[in-house]
């Protein structure tokens, strides 16, 4: 389970890379671009297939944006909706199709299962909800007034600003991490139809686990930019 690390020496400086997840993040990415290219390359009104199935995404999370932060949370979808597709297709990326891969370098993990990504992940959206709250409320973002109540919830504010980031990197990771270690264990115990029952419960975490990413992010979102 250990991930596929390379070293560079870039002007002196020693910079190790994990492999293994950089080119299946890139994979999922390019993945990602080009189904959604497809999908849009011939809208009409008869929709295709893939179309129909983009068009029940992006209305779920409209639908969810419309309660939450009402008509002004559309503009947030992009954001929301590309970190479901990524972090989706990233956790099933080390399970099918690369799980079957054999490379003497090591397995090709799943790129969520590399805390590097899930931590840069959670910080965009730290730095991203931050950006809309002061973009709506400027200042009052933070602190409302200058009464000693207003000043002790701002500090509970900032505390939380940097658990917030913490928690959806360690939670992401750790679901993604705990289930391909247990798919390997239960291949070392039998490696015929005794993992089959732990990959499709995977398949399962890692839709799940995509889809709180994104609605946590939403209610970040919705929480910095709402008056109440």
């Amino acid at each position: 389970m250990e991930h596929w690390v390379h070293t560079f020496n870039i002007l002196g400086h020693i910079i190790n890379v994990n492999l293994d997840t950089v080119i299946t993040m890139w994979s999922a990415m390019g993945f990602i671009l080009l189904l959604s290219y497809f999908a849009t390359k011939n809208i009409s009104i008869v929709p295709s297939r893939l179309q129909v199935i983009f068009e029940n995404i992006l209305g779920f999370f409209w639908g969810m944006s419309d309660s939450l932060m009402g008509k002004e949370g559309r503009k947030h979808i992009p954001i929301i909706a590309s970190l479901f597709l990524f972090i989706i297709v990233g956790n099933l990326m080390g399970q099918i199709p690369f799980a079957i891969l054999n490379l003497k370098e090591g397995e090709l993990a799943s790129p969520t299962n590399d805390i590097n990504l899930t931590a840069a992940m959670a910080v965009i959206v730290l730095i991203y909800y931050i950006a809309a709250g002061f973009k709506k409320k400027h200042f009052k973002f933070l602190l409302k007034d200058f009464s000693a109540i207003s000043i002790f919830i701002c500090l509970i504010d900032i505390l939380e600003m940097f658990t917030r980031p913490l928690t959806l990197a360690l939670r992401l990771f750790g679901n993604i991490l705990a289930g391909e270690i247990l798919i390997s264990a239960m291949l070392g115990l039998l490696a015929y139809l005794l993992p089959l029952p732990f990959m499709f419960f995977e398949v399962l975490v890692a839709c799940v686990q995509a889809l709180v990413f994104a609605m946590l992010t939403m209610v970040y979102i919705s929480t910095a930019i709402q008056d109440e």
